[in-house]
C-alpha cells in the first residue's frame, strides 16, 4: 500500500515535541477517502460529525472536502471527476500525480464500515486538539502578562476545553418520533402529579406560574424594564423561590433525581453579593433592606435576622458577583457548578453588562450582543436549564404617554426578541405617578390620591412573548421596602376552603 509522507498540519506540538508523532492514522483516511469515492452514500454517514480538517494528512482534508461538495450538489465524486481539481496541487504531484486517487480507490474499506472509520479519524483529530490546547495552556503559563491573573488563565484553559468538547461533539442527529413522543409523555406526566400541575419549575408566584406554566427547561426568558422598576427584586424573588422549593432524592446508582425546585447559579454583574443577601433576608424577615442597611434595627429585629439567615444557610443559591464577565466565563462557570453541584436555573442579572469576545466587540454593540443571546440561548439548551436574563429598555419609552414596555423597546438589538423564548417587561404605574404629584389642597391632588390608591404597591408582569402559550399580563403585589413580589390579592377574594 502506497502511503503518503505527512506533512505537518497546523495544531501539531511544539518543535520540543517532534519526535512524537501527533496520534493519527493514514491507513483509516485512505480507506475512508477510497470508500466515498466507490460509493458515494459513504460520505452522507460521515458528514454529521466529520470536517475536512480532522484529517492529519491536508491532502486528504481537501480530496475530502472536494468529493463532500460535489455530493453535497448532487454530483458524482470519483477518481475521474475529482482529477480535474488536482492535477496542479503540488502534494499530489510529489505522491504519483492524479493516479493517487485510484489507489485510494483501491485500498478503499466497505460502506458498512465507513462511519467507523470516521470515528477513528475524528477521535484522533480530538486528541490532537487536545495536544494544542495543552500546549497553548503551557505557553500562556510561561508568558503570561501582568495582567493576566492566574484564576484568568484557568478560566480560558478551562473554556477552551470546553470548546473543544462541545464544538467538536457528535451531533444527536434524528431523533425517532417514538422516544420524542415518550419524553412529552413524561413531562406531561410530571406536571400532573406536581403541586401546582406545572411542567416547569415554579416561580412561587401562582398568576405568574398560571401564564407561564413555570420556568420551562433549555428556554431563554427576558425580563426587562425601565430602571427602579423592580427587575433585580423579581428575579431574586424568583431565584429564592425556586432554590427555597428543592428537594432531590440519592438514587440506588449514585445519582441524585430532583423532585422538586432546582440548584440556583445568579451572575451578579451590578450588584455585590452582600447586597442580594441583604434583599433576601430582608424579604424573609419582613425588615427593611434600607433599616438593615443602615443599621437602624432593634435587638428583636437583630434577633429575627440573625434567626432568618441560619435558616437561608443551606439554600442551594449560588452567586457569583464578578464584574465584566464574558459570555464563554459565564458558559465555563455555569458548567462548572452543574458538574459539581447539579443546576437547574441560571440567573444573569443584567445582560448589557456582559461583553462578548473581542472580535464580535470590534465589530460594533449590536454584534456583540447578538452573540451573547446566542450563546445565552446555546447554554439553556446545552444544559437543558432555563436562563433567565435582565435586560434594560431603551429611554424611547419615557416619551410616551402610555409608558408600558413593547417589544421594540428591548435596548442595542433585535436578536433579545428574536433569541428569546420568553420576553416578560416589568411595570409599575404607580413609580410615574408619584412623580406627577399636584399641589396638595388642589382638585387635582384629591384626584390625584384617588389614582394612587388604584396603583399603589401593584406591578404589571407583561409577558410580550412566549413561544409555548400565551401573551398578556399579571398583576402582582409590590412591597418597595421590602423589595418582595407577592401574589396579589383581590378586593372579594377568599381562601378556598377545603373540609
Amino acid at each position: 500500500m502506497n502511503t503518503v509522507t505527512p506533512l505537518r498540519p497546523a495544531d501539531a506540538p511544539a518543535a520540543s515535541d517532534s519526535y512524537r508523532q501527533p496520534p493519527h492514522n493514514l491507513e483509516a483516511e485512505m480507506a475512508l477517502l477510497g470508500a466515498i469515492l466507490i460509493n458515494n452514500e459513504a460520505c452522507d454517514r460521515v458528514t454529521q460529525f466529520l470536517q475536512p480538517d480532522h484529517f492529519f494528512e491536508p491532502l486528504h482534508s481537501r480530496i475530502f472536502d472536494a468529493a463532500s461538495s460535489l455530493i453535497r450538489v448532487g454530483k458524482l465524486a470519483s477518481p475521474v471527476t475529482l482529477r480535474s481539481f488536482f492535477e496542479n496541487d503540488a502534494t499530489m504531484k510529489e505522491v504519483g500525480g492524479p493516479a493517487y486517487l485510484a489507489r485510494l480507490a483501491a485500498s478503499a474499506t466497505t460502506i458498512i464500515n465507513a462511519e467507523e472509520y470516521g470515528r477513528t479519524i475524528h477521535e484522533l483529530a480530538q486528541r490532537r486538539k487536545l495536544i494544542s490546547v495543552g500546549t497553548d495552556i503551557v505557553n500562556e503559563a510561561y508568558e503570561a502578562t501582568v495582567e493576566d491573573s492566574a484564576r484568568e488563565l484557568i478560566e480560558r484553559a478551562e473554556s477552551s476545553l470546553y470548546s473543544l468538547a462541545e464544538v467538536d461533539k457528535y451531533g444527536k442527529g434524528f431523533m425517532p418520533f417514538g422516544r420524542a413522543l415518550t419524553d412529552a409523555i413524561d413531562m406531561a406526566s410530571a406536571a400532573y402529579q406536581r403541586d401546582g400541575h406545572l411542567s416547569g419549575l415554579s416561580t412561587g408566584l401562582r398568576d405568574l406560574d398560571e401564564k407561564l406554566g413555570g420556568l420551562q427547561a433549555s428556554d431563554l426568558i427576558i425580563l426587562a424594564g425601565r430602571p427602579s422598576m423592580g427587575k433585580t427584586a423579581l428575579c431574586t424573588n424568583l431565584a429564592y423561590n425556586v432554590a427555597k422549593n428543592y428537594r432531590a432524592e440519592y438514587q440506588a446508582d449514585g445519582t441524585t433525581k430532583v423532585l422538586d425546585g432546582a440548584v440556583v447559579a445568579f451572575f451578579s454583574l451590578e450588584m455585590s453579593a452582600e447586597q442580594l443577601a441583604t434583599r433576601i433576608i430582608a424579604e424573609q424577615s419582613g425588615i427593611g433592606s434600607e433599616k438593615i442597611r443602615r443599621g437602624k434595627i432593634t435587638e428583636d429585629e437583630f434577633a429575627r435576622l440573625v434567626e432568618v439567615s441560619q435558616e437561608l444557610q443551606k439554600l442551594p443559591l449560588y452567586i457569583d458577583a464578578t464584574g465584566g464577565l464574558t459570555i464563554a466565563q459565564v458558559a465555563a462557570r455555569a458548567r462548572r457548578l452543574k458538574r459539581q453541584r447539579g443546576l437547574g436555573l441560571i440567573v444573569v442579572d443584567y445582560l448589557q453588562l456582559l461583553a462578548g469576545s473581542s472580535r464580535k466587540a470590534a465589530e460594533g454593540r449590536v454584534q456583540e450582543v447578538t452573540e451573547i443571546t446566542v450563546g445565552l440561548k446555546a447554554l439553556a439548551k446545552e444544559l437543558a436549564v432555563p436562563i433567565i436574563a435582565l435586560s434594560q429598555l431603551s429611554r424611547q419609552v419615557e416619551n410616551r404617554d402610555d409608558k408600558r414596555p413593547q417589544l421594540a423597546d428591548l435596548r442595542e438589538s433585535g436578536s433579545i426578541e428574536q433569541d428569546a423564548d420568553v420576553v416578560m417587561f416589568i411595570y409599575r404605574e404607580e413609580y410615574y405617578l408619584l412623580r406627577k404629584e399636584p399641589r396638595p389642597g388642589t382638585p387635582e391632588h384629591i384626584t390625584w390620591q384617588d389614582e394612587m390608591a388604584k396603583v399603589e404597591g401593584i406591578a404589571e408582569v407583561i409577558i410580550g412573548k412566549q413561544r409555548h402559550g400565551p401573551t398578556g399580563v399579571v398583576e402582582l403585589q409590590f412591597h418597595a421596602a421590602l423589595t418582595k413580589f407577592q401574589n396579589l390579592v383581590r378586593e372579594g377574594y377568599t381562601p378556598e376552603r377545603f373540609e
